[in-house]
């Protein structure tokens, strides 16, 4: 990645349009006021030097005096045309949340153990989506390392952060960050970021950290006080950055650098990209196509793999199509490892759960599901109801399977809900089981949500913890507004603002060792190792899924690992694994031609399947995994 702005002294700020910018110190420690009109008492204000660049630096007396001053851990913000101080919009350390001074951290003083840690590339990953201040009691990520073990067991390789950068209260569903170089306190700061990476790592498991680049949360972002950061254009969550304006070569660089801070000083191996449909950038070369270049020149010097995942609503393929070759004039993609799909989600939750609103409507006849397994997309250029247009483009047979990220079950799909619920608040055993069969020997990369492995009682609720009154009481009546006309009454959707809304979405571990919790993380370990042992669950070439539904009795059958057509209209014979799903009331019978495989796996609505059934029918609410004998 570009040199351009990670080596500038420390203390140094862009104002590209301010006449005055001050440097102010104060001796308070972490943690000593709180109250926003004494964070500052007694500040020391030292001018800055502009440079030609709109940046402000400090002359070199003030480095040499910050020195022994960030030796104490002592607090820094900029004053800008009289007006502050404000916390530094690149600050790594903010202990007194993004409203308090901004500490120095020294990245460099971590003593790595990683040295020979290789990496982790998407194909053949299971990805696992946590949110740090509910996955455990402690809420922080010294807590989370110390269930590693839990994620190894499971068949994890890639553990997927919520947003961890610095907010305004004491806890944060993670969207509404406004300190986008800082780790939050809550959560233990920088130094144990690097702690939870460096864990992460030993265990063998690769880190992929989940950013916000398309918009700020509503409390204590200043950027605009420093220069033209934002734009009127509004994403739904709060204004849009400046990426394709005056100045927005800087705004660009504040989120190359940001990604960069995190692979180099946090040595995470990917990120994910928060909703990047509300990026507007009208620039020849987009800011995605831009960060994928940068992340791949530094995957290179760095020798290990590094992954960018973009959530996106547009079903286009441009994001995973590679970027054109040196000097090629023609229109290409941007490149990114990889994105999520939606489809899949939908297909499988209508299928399962027969729910049918909203977006969920086109996906209402089973052969939705079949056309998600077989060809990436659902919506590939056809009609959409909910948008009343058509949406999305089909995926080129270049793009590989991996590069689809799909999930029975997310922090959006859950935490939006009015009530937070998870599917096994609707679903019994076996249509549990139904769906992490789908997920896990599917073609595509798997992503868990945490705690969906033992299907945990729990709910994920909407939760903020606003300081501000007004904000507070606005995020509360804006919650209920919106699930009114859904005709929901107010007390069937938790307030957000209350401490026992986020206090009841916390994990309860103990849950996992009873009953069918504890059956169905069985099921999980034991699809995740099927999973490794069976080539043909990870094969890029999506050619060799062919799945076919029954709509009327709402079976599947899904084959994996098929020969490769040898004309239009050939019969290209089964897969070498084969799932078979009885998602509705009526048994499934096993195929003559699939007699002779073995039973890998199976589940039914009662629990596991040790052998194939007698009758050799897939039980109502079950499926059955067959392999070919004489492959592993």
């Amino acid at each position: 990645m570009s040199e351009a702005r990670m080596t500038l002294p420390p203390l140094s700020v862009w104002a590209p349009h301010a006449q005055t910018v001050e440097l102010a110190l104060t001796t308070a420690p972490p943690g000593a006021v709180h109250g926003a009109e004494h964070r500052w008492d007694g500040a020391e204000r030292l001018p800055l030097d502009r440079q030609d660049d709109g940046w402000w630096t400090p002359a070199e007396s003030v480095r040499a005096r910050w020195t022994n001053l960030a030796r104490a851990g002592l607090g820094y913000g900029f004053v800008v045309d009289g007006e502050g101080p404000f916390p530094d919009p690149r600050s790594r350390c903010q202990p007194d949340t993004v409203h308090g001074p901004s500490r120095l951290f020294e990245a460099s003083a971590h003593g790595w153990k990683d040295g020979d840690w290789a990496g982790r590339p998407l194909r053949g990953a299971v990805i696992y989506e946590l949110h740090l201040g509910t996955f455990t009691d402690e809420g922080t990520l010294d807590a989370g390392a110390q269930k590693l073990d839990h994620l190894v067991s499971l068949g994890v390789t890639h553990v997927e952060l919520l947003p961890v950068n610095s907010f305004g209260g004491r806890h944060n569903w993670g969207y509404d960050g406004v300190g986008w170089y800082a780790v939050d306190a809550s959560y233990g700061g920088p130094s144990a970021y690097q702690r939870f990476v460096d864990a992460c790592h030993g265990a063998g498991l690769a880190v992929i950290q989940d950013v916000v680049y398309n918009h700020l949360g509503p409390s204590g972002n200043y950027l605009p006080r420093f220069g033209p950061y934002l734009t009127e254009h509004s994403t739904g969550w709060g204004s849009g950055l400046n990426l394709d304006g005056p100045d927005s070569d800087e705004v660009r660089r504040y989120i190359l650098d940001n990604a960069r801070m995190w692979f180099e000083d946090y040595h995470v191996d990917g990120l994910r990209l928060d909703a990047v449909h509300a990026l507007q950038d009208t620039r020849a070369r987009h800011l995605l196509e831009e960060l994928a270049a940068e992340t791949d020149a530094l995957s290179g010097r760095l020798g290990r793999p590094l992954v960018v995942v973009a959530e996106s609503d547009l079903n286009d393929p441009r994001l995973i199509t590679e970027r054109p070759g040196p000097g090629a004039d023609g229109a290409g993609g941007y490149g990114l490892t990889g994105q999520w799909s939606d489809d899949f989600h939908h297909a499988v939750h209508v299928a399962l759960s027969g729910e049918t609103d909203g977006y969920y409507a086109d996906f209402a006849p089973l052969s939705a599901l079949a056309k998600v397994l077989n060809n990436g997309f659902f919506h590939d250029g056809s009609w959409s109801s909910f948008r009343q247009r058509r949406h999305g483009r089909p995926l080129g047979e270049h793009i590989p399977a991996e590069a689809l990220v799909v999930c029975l079950q997310n922090h959006d799909q859950v935490g939006n809900r009015a009530a937070g619920d998870r599917l096994t608040a609707s679903l019994d055993e076996g249509q549990l089981a139904i769906g992490a069969a789908l997920l896990l020997t599917g073609p595509f990369t798997p992503m868990l949500f945490m705690g969906e492995e033992w299907a945990a009682s729990t709910p994920w609720q909407f939760f903020t913890a606003h300081r501000e009154p007004e904000l507070a009481q606005a995020v509360t009546k804006g919650r209920r507004r919106e699930f009114a006309r859904m005709a929901w009454s107010d007390d069937e959707v938790p307030d957000p603002q209350s401490p026992e809304t986020f206090a009841a979405s916390r994990l309860r571990w103990d849950e996992a060792e009873t009953g069918r919790h504890a059956r169905l993380l069985e099921l999980y370990r034991t699809l995740a190792r099927i999973r490794i042992e069976r080539p043909e669950l990870t094969d890029p070439d999506r050619s060799t899924t062919r799945a076919v539904v029954d709509d009327e009795r709402h079976w599947v059958r899904m084959d994996r690992g098929v020969a490769a057509e040898s004309g239009a209209g050939a019969d290209v014979g089964p897969g070498s694994v084969v799932l078979l799903a009885a998602l509705g009331a009526e048994p499934m019978p096993v195929p003559d031609e699939l007699r002779r495989y073995r039973l890998l796996a199976g589940h039914g609505a009662g629990g596991p399947c040790t052998a194939v059934p007698d009758d050799a029918r897939v039980p109502p609410h079950g499926f059955l995994l067959l392999g070919r004998e004489g492959q592993s």
